[in-house]
Protein backbone atom coordinates (compact mmCIF):
# COMPACT_ATOMS: atom_id res chain seq x y z
CA UNK A 1 0.00 0.00 0.00
CA UNK A 2 1.19 3.53 -0.62
CA UNK A 3 2.66 4.97 2.62
CA UNK A 4 2.69 8.58 3.83
CA UNK A 5 6.02 10.32 4.46
CA UNK A 6 6.16 11.49 8.08
CA UNK A 7 8.38 14.50 8.76
CA UNK A 8 10.35 13.85 11.95
CA UNK A 9 13.50 15.99 11.63
CA UNK A 10 11.57 19.19 12.38
CA UNK A 11 10.23 17.74 15.67
CA UNK A 12 13.50 17.03 17.47
CA UNK A 13 14.48 20.66 18.15
CA UNK A 14 17.82 20.82 19.95
CA UNK A 15 17.90 17.08 20.71
CA UNK A 16 19.98 14.57 18.75
CA UNK A 17 17.02 12.17 18.67
CA UNK A 18 13.35 12.06 19.66
CA UNK A 19 11.95 10.11 22.62
CA UNK A 20 8.33 10.59 23.67
CA UNK A 21 5.31 8.89 25.20
CA UNK A 22 1.96 8.65 23.38
CA UNK A 23 -1.33 8.27 25.25
CA UNK A 24 -4.53 8.23 23.22
CA UNK A 25 -7.90 6.52 22.95
CA UNK A 26 -6.73 4.18 20.16
CA UNK A 27 -4.10 3.64 17.47
CA UNK A 28 -5.77 4.33 14.13
CA UNK A 29 -4.63 3.05 10.74
CA UNK A 30 -1.83 5.36 9.52
CA UNK A 31 0.37 3.67 6.93
CA UNK A 32 3.55 5.78 6.90
CA UNK A 33 7.34 5.76 6.72
CA UNK A 34 10.23 8.11 7.52
CA UNK A 35 14.01 8.32 6.96
CA UNK A 36 14.68 7.71 10.66
CA UNK A 37 14.95 4.49 12.65
CA UNK A 38 12.11 3.92 15.11
CA UNK A 39 11.98 1.85 18.29
CA UNK A 40 8.40 1.46 19.55
CA UNK A 41 7.23 -0.10 22.81
CA UNK A 42 3.50 -0.67 23.35
CA UNK A 43 2.90 -0.14 27.07
CA UNK A 44 -0.89 -0.56 26.86
CA UNK A 45 -2.86 -1.76 23.87
CA UNK A 46 -3.64 -4.60 21.52
CA UNK A 47 -4.58 -5.04 17.89
CA UNK A 48 -2.75 -5.55 14.60
CA UNK A 49 0.74 -4.46 13.64
CA UNK A 50 1.67 -4.00 9.98
CA UNK A 51 5.35 -3.66 9.04
CA UNK A 52 6.11 -3.94 5.34
CA UNK A 53 4.37 -7.14 4.25
CA UNK A 54 4.21 -8.48 7.83
CA UNK A 55 0.77 -8.56 9.49
CA UNK A 56 0.75 -9.72 13.13
CA UNK A 57 -1.29 -9.43 16.32
CA UNK A 58 0.24 -7.20 19.03
CA UNK A 59 -0.46 -6.61 22.70
CA UNK A 60 1.08 -4.78 25.66
CA UNK A 61 4.84 -5.32 25.71
CA UNK A 62 5.18 -5.35 21.92
CA UNK A 63 8.69 -4.07 21.12
CA UNK A 64 9.71 -3.36 17.54
CA UNK A 65 12.64 -1.70 15.76
CA UNK A 66 11.89 -0.32 12.28
CA UNK A 67 14.49 0.81 9.75
CA UNK A 68 14.47 3.91 7.53
CA UNK A 69 11.86 3.97 4.77
CA UNK A 70 9.98 0.87 6.00
CA UNK A 71 6.19 1.49 6.06
CA UNK A 72 4.38 0.56 9.27
CA UNK A 73 1.31 1.11 11.42
CA UNK A 74 -0.39 -0.18 14.57
CA UNK A 75 -4.20 -0.56 14.59
CA UNK A 76 -6.09 -0.95 17.86
CA UNK A 77 -8.55 -3.75 18.43
CA UNK A 78 -12.07 -2.26 18.38
CA UNK A 79 -12.96 -4.26 21.49
CA UNK A 80 -10.09 -2.79 23.54
CA UNK A 81 -11.71 0.12 25.41
CA UNK A 82 -8.79 1.25 27.60
CA UNK A 83 -6.38 4.07 26.77
CA UNK A 84 -3.53 3.07 24.48
CA UNK A 85 0.03 4.01 25.44
CA UNK A 86 3.39 3.69 23.72
CA UNK A 87 6.96 4.95 24.01
CA UNK A 88 8.57 5.91 20.71
CA UNK A 89 12.25 6.63 20.02
CA UNK A 90 13.28 7.99 16.60
CA UNK A 91 16.81 8.74 15.45
CA UNK A 92 18.61 9.43 12.19
CA UNK A 93 21.21 7.32 10.42
CA UNK A 94 23.76 10.13 10.81
CA UNK A 95 23.26 10.15 14.58
CA UNK A 96 23.60 6.41 15.20
CA UNK A 97 26.52 5.95 12.78
CA UNK A 98 28.71 8.01 15.11
CA UNK A 99 28.55 5.10 17.55
CA UNK A 100 28.28 2.01 15.37
CA UNK A 101 31.76 2.60 13.99
CA UNK A 102 33.14 1.79 17.46
CA UNK A 103 34.34 -1.79 17.91
CA UNK A 104 32.52 -2.01 21.25
CA UNK A 105 29.16 -1.43 19.56
CA UNK A 106 29.28 -3.93 16.71
CA UNK A 107 26.32 -5.81 18.22
CA UNK A 108 24.16 -2.70 17.82
CA UNK A 109 25.21 -2.34 14.21
CA UNK A 110 23.92 -5.86 13.50
CA UNK A 111 20.51 -4.84 14.85
CA UNK A 112 20.41 -1.79 12.60
CA UNK A 113 21.13 -3.93 9.55
CA UNK A 114 18.24 -6.29 10.40
CA UNK A 115 15.98 -3.30 11.12
CA UNK A 116 15.68 -2.70 7.38
CA UNK A 117 13.03 -5.46 7.48
CA UNK A 118 11.76 -4.62 10.97
CA UNK A 119 12.55 -6.59 14.14
CA UNK A 120 10.31 -7.80 16.96
CA UNK A 121 12.01 -8.46 20.33
CA UNK A 122 11.11 -10.96 23.03
CA UNK A 123 12.97 -12.30 26.03
CA UNK A 124 13.73 -12.14 29.74
CA UNK A 125 15.21 -8.64 29.51
CA UNK A 126 11.93 -7.05 28.37
CA UNK A 127 10.92 -5.79 31.84
CA UNK A 128 14.21 -3.92 32.31
CA UNK A 129 14.03 -2.35 28.86
CA UNK A 130 10.42 -1.28 29.42
CA UNK A 131 11.45 0.74 32.47
CA UNK A 132 14.47 2.24 30.70
CA UNK A 133 12.33 3.31 27.73
CA UNK A 134 9.72 4.87 30.01
CA UNK A 135 12.41 6.96 31.68
CA UNK A 136 14.29 8.01 28.52
CA UNK A 137 11.91 10.87 27.47
CA UNK A 138 12.53 12.47 30.87
CA UNK A 139 16.32 12.48 30.52
CA UNK A 140 18.51 15.15 28.96
CA UNK A 141 22.11 15.78 27.98
CA UNK A 142 24.65 12.98 28.19
CA UNK A 143 22.31 10.80 30.27
CA UNK A 144 19.84 10.79 27.37
CA UNK A 145 22.42 9.50 24.87
CA UNK A 146 23.87 6.96 27.31
CA UNK A 147 20.35 5.76 28.09
CA UNK A 148 19.64 5.08 24.42
CA UNK A 149 22.90 3.19 23.93
CA UNK A 150 22.23 1.10 27.02
CA UNK A 151 18.79 0.19 25.71
CA UNK A 152 20.32 -1.00 22.45
CA UNK A 153 22.97 -2.96 24.28
CA UNK A 154 20.20 -4.83 26.12
CA UNK A 155 18.24 -5.31 22.89
CA UNK A 156 21.27 -6.99 21.31
CA UNK A 157 21.00 -9.75 23.94
CA UNK A 158 17.33 -10.52 23.29
CA UNK A 159 15.62 -13.03 21.02
CA UNK A 160 14.36 -11.42 17.86
CA UNK A 161 12.30 -12.20 14.79
CA UNK A 162 12.51 -10.42 11.44
CA UNK A 163 9.16 -9.06 10.28
CA UNK A 164 9.04 -8.04 6.59
CA UNK A 165 10.15 -10.59 3.99
CA UNK A 166 13.48 -10.11 2.24
CA UNK A 167 11.58 -9.64 -1.02
CA UNK A 168 9.53 -6.69 0.24
CA UNK A 169 10.21 -3.45 -1.61
CA UNK A 170 8.49 -0.37 -0.11
CA UNK A 171 6.79 1.98 -2.54
CA UNK A 172 6.93 5.66 -1.60
CA UNK A 173 5.35 8.89 -2.73
CA UNK A 174 1.91 10.50 -2.62
CA UNK A 175 0.49 9.14 -5.86
CA UNK A 176 -2.40 6.73 -5.21
CA UNK A 177 -1.90 7.18 -1.44
CA UNK A 178 -5.55 8.03 -0.76
CA UNK A 179 -6.87 5.17 -2.88
CA UNK A 180 -4.88 2.39 -1.23
CA UNK A 181 -5.47 3.75 2.27
CA UNK A 182 -9.21 3.89 1.54
CA UNK A 183 -9.21 0.21 0.56
CA UNK A 184 -7.13 -0.89 3.55
CA UNK A 185 -9.26 1.04 6.03
CA UNK A 186 -12.36 -0.50 4.48
CA UNK A 187 -10.94 -4.00 5.00
CA UNK A 188 -10.01 -3.20 8.60
CA UNK A 189 -13.58 -2.10 9.39
CA UNK A 190 -15.46 -4.78 7.43
CA UNK A 191 -13.19 -7.84 7.75
CA UNK A 192 -15.97 -9.96 9.30
CA UNK A 193 -18.26 -9.32 6.32
CA UNK A 194 -18.19 -10.82 2.82
CA UNK A 195 -15.45 -8.90 1.00
CA UNK A 196 -15.13 -9.21 -2.74
CA UNK A 197 -12.74 -7.75 -5.29
CA UNK A 198 -15.75 -6.14 -7.00
CA UNK A 199 -16.68 -4.25 -3.81
CA UNK A 200 -13.12 -3.13 -3.16
CA UNK A 201 -12.56 -2.09 -6.78
CA UNK A 202 -15.76 -0.03 -6.76
CA UNK A 203 -14.48 1.97 -3.78
CA UNK A 204 -11.73 3.50 -5.93
CA UNK A 205 -13.52 3.33 -9.28
CA UNK A 206 -11.41 0.60 -10.89
CA UNK A 207 -12.40 -2.51 -12.81
CA UNK A 208 -11.73 -5.78 -10.92
CA UNK A 209 -8.82 -6.61 -13.22
CA UNK A 210 -7.20 -3.19 -12.86
CA UNK A 211 -7.79 -3.27 -9.10
CA UNK A 212 -5.99 -6.62 -8.69
CA UNK A 213 -2.91 -5.28 -10.49
CA UNK A 214 -3.06 -2.03 -8.52
CA UNK A 215 -3.35 -3.76 -5.15
CA UNK A 216 -0.58 -6.26 -5.92
CA UNK A 217 1.75 -3.49 -7.05
CA UNK A 218 1.12 -1.42 -3.94
CA UNK A 219 1.22 -4.14 -1.28
CA UNK A 220 3.26 -6.99 -2.78
CA UNK A 221 0.35 -9.33 -1.97
CA UNK A 222 -3.06 -10.20 -3.38
CA UNK A 223 -6.28 -8.68 -2.06
CA UNK A 224 -7.59 -12.05 -0.82
CA UNK A 225 -4.31 -12.79 1.00
CA UNK A 226 -4.39 -9.37 2.65
CA UNK A 227 -7.97 -9.93 3.81
CA UNK A 228 -6.97 -13.33 5.22
CA UNK A 229 -4.06 -11.73 7.11
CA UNK A 230 -6.45 -9.31 8.82
CA UNK A 231 -8.99 -12.02 9.59
CA UNK A 232 -6.40 -14.44 10.98
CA UNK A 233 -5.06 -11.67 13.26
CA UNK A 234 -8.61 -11.19 14.60
CA UNK A 235 -9.03 -14.96 15.01
CA UNK A 236 -5.79 -15.25 17.02
CA UNK A 237 -7.04 -12.59 19.40
CA UNK A 238 -10.33 -14.44 19.98
CA UNK A 239 -8.62 -17.82 20.39
CA UNK A 240 -6.68 -16.40 23.33
CA UNK A 241 -9.24 -14.02 24.81
CA UNK A 242 -12.44 -16.15 24.62
CA UNK A 243 -13.74 -19.68 25.10
CA UNK A 244 -15.63 -19.67 21.81
CA UNK A 245 -15.21 -22.77 19.67
CA UNK A 246 -12.86 -22.69 16.70
CA UNK A 247 -15.84 -23.01 14.36
CA UNK A 248 -17.69 -20.08 15.98
CA UNK A 249 -14.61 -17.87 15.72
CA UNK A 250 -13.97 -18.83 12.10
CA UNK A 251 -17.53 -18.16 10.91
CA UNK A 252 -17.81 -14.89 12.87
CA UNK A 253 -14.67 -13.59 11.16
CA UNK A 254 -15.78 -13.99 7.58
CA UNK A 255 -14.61 -17.54 6.76
CA UNK A 256 -17.41 -19.36 4.94
CA UNK A 257 -16.14 -22.93 5.47
CA UNK A 258 -14.17 -24.51 8.28
CA UNK A 259 -12.04 -26.50 5.85
CA UNK A 260 -10.83 -23.34 4.10
CA UNK A 261 -10.27 -21.58 7.43
CA UNK A 262 -8.15 -24.43 8.81
CA UNK A 263 -6.05 -24.51 5.65
CA UNK A 264 -5.41 -20.76 5.74
CA UNK A 265 -4.66 -20.76 9.48
CA UNK A 266 -2.13 -23.57 9.11
CA UNK A 267 -0.48 -21.75 6.21
CA UNK A 268 -0.23 -18.45 8.12
CA UNK A 269 0.68 -19.73 11.58
CA UNK A 270 2.31 -23.12 10.95
CA UNK A 271 -0.05 -24.85 13.38
CA UNK A 272 -3.73 -25.59 13.86
CA UNK A 273 -6.04 -23.14 15.68
CA UNK A 274 -6.30 -25.52 18.64
CA UNK A 275 -2.51 -25.77 18.88
CA UNK A 276 -2.25 -21.98 18.74
CA UNK A 277 -4.79 -21.59 21.54
CA UNK A 278 -3.02 -24.19 23.70
CA UNK A 279 0.43 -22.63 23.14
CA UNK A 280 -0.72 -19.10 24.00
CA UNK A 281 -2.99 -19.62 26.97
CA UNK A 282 -1.42 -18.73 30.31
CA UNK A 283 -1.85 -21.57 32.86
CA UNK A 284 -3.80 -20.66 35.99
CA UNK A 285 -1.90 -20.75 39.29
Amino acid sequence: MKPVLEQIASKKGQHSFIAFTITQSRFDFFWHYHPEYELTLIIKGRGRRLVGDSHEYFESGDLVLIGPGLPHTWISDDKHKEKEMAVVIQFSTNFIERFTELAELTSINKLLILAKQGISFKGENTAAIVEQMKQLPKKSGVERVIGLLHIFQELSKMKLSVLASEYYQPLKGKENEKRINKVCQYVQKHAVETLTIHKAAALIHLSPGAFCKFFKRMTSTTFSDYVNDIRIANVCNLLIATDLSVAEIAYSNGFETLTYFNRIFLKKKGMTPRQYRKNNLTPLD
